[in-house]
């Protein structure tokens, strides 16, 4: 028992450890960053983000470390990432719009349908974790409408928490997809970045297949397919081709 006792006190101790070290690192990135000492910033960034911690925020001034440090493809990168966690945020879509500016690659994005837009919208308001909270939320309420349906002798009662409960139901299941279309981004990672400084795109998985166009770094692909040390890619205009899997990064 006392060994057990020590074990858990070891873990907990080593736990409030990494989390003191970390805050020493934040606050050292964050002196770093603002007295210009851009590549010190960085060094102390990726220190936390390999003890495993990850955020919207530490992403954020990762990128924006990297960006004034001049490294515009770890930038986007890292503005990239921060954007997966943190959907909804106009700091991280401003800062992607001015990296953006660097990227040679032109593309014009095919025009969506207004209800696949605004489809994309709705979900991108918020992470998945506070979709999933929305989600609990909404089915207890539901549940609670149900009981008052059931033992309530109110005529009126029971009509409006009969309707109340349907659509609590209906609002629950749609914002448990949206939780799990933002959870799909984190766990799948199906987008990357060009990190080659100009590639060719593949019409086959093969260094002898035709080329079809070329791309430069910087530029935020989608992967569609994967056969060996090759990625099939799809670009926001709808061209589609094979690259070899060392010139792109997930974000």
């Amino acid at each position: 028992m006392a060994r057990l006792i020590f074990l858990i006190l070891m873990l907990f101790s080593g736990s409030v450890f990494s989390q003191d070290s970390n805050t020493q690192l934040w606050e050292k990135a964050n002196a770093f960053y603002t007295t210009e000492d851009y590549q010190q910033a960085i060094s102390n960034y990726e220190q936390i983000l390999r003890t495993g911690q990850v955020s919207a925020k530490l992403y954020f001034n990762l990128g924006n470390a990297y960006y004034k440090a001049g490294n515009m493809n770890q930038a986007i990168l890292n503005f990239e990432r921060a954007k997966v966690l943190s959907p909804s945020d106009e700091n991280i879509d401003f800062n992607i719009r001015m990296a953006n500016q660097f990227v040679v690659t032109g593309i014009e994005p095919l025009p969506l349908p207004f209800f696949v837009r605004w489809r994309t919208s709705v979900v991108n308001m918020f992470p998945s974790d506070t979709w999933s909270y929305i989600s609990i939320a909404a089915f207890v309420l539901f549940l609670i409408l149900t009981g008052l349906f059931i033992f309530s002798r109110i005529v009126t009662v029971r009509r409006i928490s009969f309707l109340t409960a349907i659509f609590m139901v209906v609002f629950s299941g749609f914002t448990y997809s949206f939780a799990s279309k933002q959870k799909k981004k984190i766990t799948e990672r199906n987008a990357a970045i060009v990190f080659c400084p100009r590639v060719t795109v593949k019409s086959s998985p093969s260094a002898t297949g035709t080329d079809l166009f070329l791309i430069y770094e910087g530029l935020k692909v989608e992967m569609t397919d994967s056969i060996g040390i090759w990625k099939e890619i799809k670009l926001a205009d709808g061209n589609q081709g094979w690259l070899p899997d060392s010139c792109i990064v997930k974000i």
